[in-house]
């Protein structure tokens, strides 16, 4: 079927561990977020939009496959994703789209495209299996690589660090090759920029430090004591030494003062990068979307960082502006791997048919929630089966409701509408007994828990092994190298210096 129109253009923004709760679009009081707040103003904001593994590696090859972690043995950062898994970036070019990745994906493997036709940048952690941990010495400490409350107490203001040159890069090159399919307009593009703050050390920038008063800064709004979390919890907090390393208030304040203000610097980047599209004459034609890996607990609860589905950690933003996007707010609960569907929609939308699926997805499109039609589907899964843990973690979010069940810990239930800090665990109440059970009897049914543990402790045995063999002897790196050759950059002795310059002007002269 031959399109009656090209289909719009796709620049998906995504940032690194930014709870929504912490932004101006999502209705915090304090921290600036201009640039996603515009996008909102003029598009659907997803009010209950989840990962689906709350890290990075597993949330972004969900993210990218439509598939929850369980069916591709996305268990932690340091396991594969396979060449074999089809991702939206391959069937975006099966519609006719180019596709274009600046920045992280935490793609871990030998294939470090995934579908993508290019990517300009190289990725910021690393590609072989040295993350993997060992669920069979739970309580051993990978100090390399764990997380822990030096970030909390280290926070502060600084002119330069390794996720700021990182950035600054990600957004350059997403900008320029911006401009490249301007230039040479016949195809639509799909642009992915992925930038790795407000992600921890909490480190910033004197400029963007400023925006805040350490004396506004809110502080956590809901903490327990160590002995007073339930198990998971307090198995993460021991990981991440929030148990034993105590936080003075002020150490509290400066680690919030610090995100906040690289929130900002990441909307900041929103913000260049929607000024170049406006710039590219290619505004009208553009379907942004604003979301994130996971979120921050921030000190909630006691807990920092993520691995964790409470709501601060769980949560993502997830914004969608753009033609044929109505304005407004959609209640209903969804996820990372809605992404890939509705992409997928997005690139039909001018008539192309859309591709045979690889494999089975999980999600299913938010473009009817984005043209502000009703979806009978009020629903997000999440699994986690990576460090700390032990056993999986499973958590299944319906309507008002979240159920969060791990083998040998007290399940926990929520109703979100009643009980947004998650203070009051209905499991027990007698009012929910029935519904408890209906939550318990579908985790059972939906997933086999030893079964799935014993996938997650192979594959960590198998990687080890191999990590251990590629450290011992000579090894090819895995980690992406963008190619560059500089003979055809810019001015060359076999180019007219007047062609090259009119080739990369933009707009073109005027021939009148």
């Amino acid at each position: 079927m031959q399109p009656s129109k090209r289909a719009p253009n796709i620049v998906l923004i995504m940032a690194d561990q930014l709870a929504p709760q912490f932004t101006g679009a999502y209705g915090h009081p304090l921290v600036k977020t201009p640039h996603i707040d515009a996008l909102a103003a003029r598009g659907m904001r997803y009010d209950a939009a989840y990962c689906n593994s709350p890290l990075c590696a597993p949330s972004r090859f969900s993210f990218m496959s439509g598939q929850l972690i369980s069916r591709i043995a996305a268990y932690d950062n340091a396991s594969e994703f396979p060449a074999s898994i089809p991702t939206f970036a391959h069937y975006l070019r099966l519609m006719g789209y180019r596709t274009c990745l600046s920045g992280k994906m935490h793609f871990v493997g030998p294939d470090q495209m995934h579908g993508f036709e290019e990517r300009v940048t190289t990725d910021i952690y690393p590609s072989d299996y040295a993350w993997t941990p060992d669920w069979e010495l739970p309580d051993e400490r990978i100090d390399k690589w764990y997380h822990n409350m030096a970030t909390v107490k280290e926070a502060g203001i600084g002119a330069a660090t390794f996720q700021i040159d990182y950035d600054e890069e990600v957004a350059f090159y997403a900008k320029r090759r911006i401009f490249d399919y301007a230039r040479d307009d016949d195809q639509p593009f799909c642009m992915v920029a992925s930038f790795i703050h407000p992600h921890d050390p909490y480190v910033a920038r004197q400029e963007w430090w400023d925006l805040y008063d350490s004396d506004d800064i809110d502080m956590p709004a809901f903490v327990l004591a160590p002995e007073e979390h339930d198990g998971f919890s307090r198995r993460v907090m021991d990981g991440i030494e929030a148990s034993t390393v105590p936080l003075t208030e002020a150490e509290v304040r400066k680690a919030r003062h610090a995100y906040f203000a690289n929130v900002s610097y990441f909307d900041s980047k929103v913000g260049e990068l929607v000024q170049t599209i406006g710039e590219a004459g290619m505004l009208e034609d553009t379907i942004f979307i604003i979301t994130a890996d996971h979120g921050d607990m921030l000190g909630e609860r006691g807990l920092w960082y993520k691995m964790n589905f409470f709501e601060h950690s769980a949560r993502v933003p997830l914004i969608i502006a753009g033609p044929g996007v109505r304005q407004g707010a959609a209640a209903n609960a969804c996820s990372l791997v809605d992404i890939l569907p509705t992409i997928l929609d997005i690139a039909a939308s001018a008539g192309t048919a859309q591709p045979a699926l690889g494999m089975p997805i999980d999600g299913r499109s938010l473009m009817p929630l984005a043209r502000g039609e009703a979806d009978g589907v009020d629903e997000a899964i999440g699994e986690y089966c990576a460090e700390m843990a032990g056993h999986p973690v499973f958590m299944i979010r319906r309507g008002p409701y979240k159920y969060i069940a791990c083998e040998g810990d007290k399940p926990l239930l929520y109703n979100l509408a009643d009980d947004p800090s998650e203070a009051r665990n209905l499991v027990d109440d007698p009012g929910h007994a029935a519904m408890a059970a209906d939550f318990a009897a579908e985790v059972a049914g939906r997933w086999d828990s030893a079964r799935l543990r014993e996938d997650v402790m192979a594959t960590q045995r198998q990687r080890r092994a191999i990590h251990a063999a590629m450290e011992a002897g000579a090894a090819e790196p895995w980690d992406y190298n963008p190619p560059k050759d500089a003979s055809q950059q810019y001015v060359r002795n076999h180019m007219d210096w007047t062609v090259a310059a009119e080739r990369f002007r933009f707009p073109k002269t005027d021939p009148a």
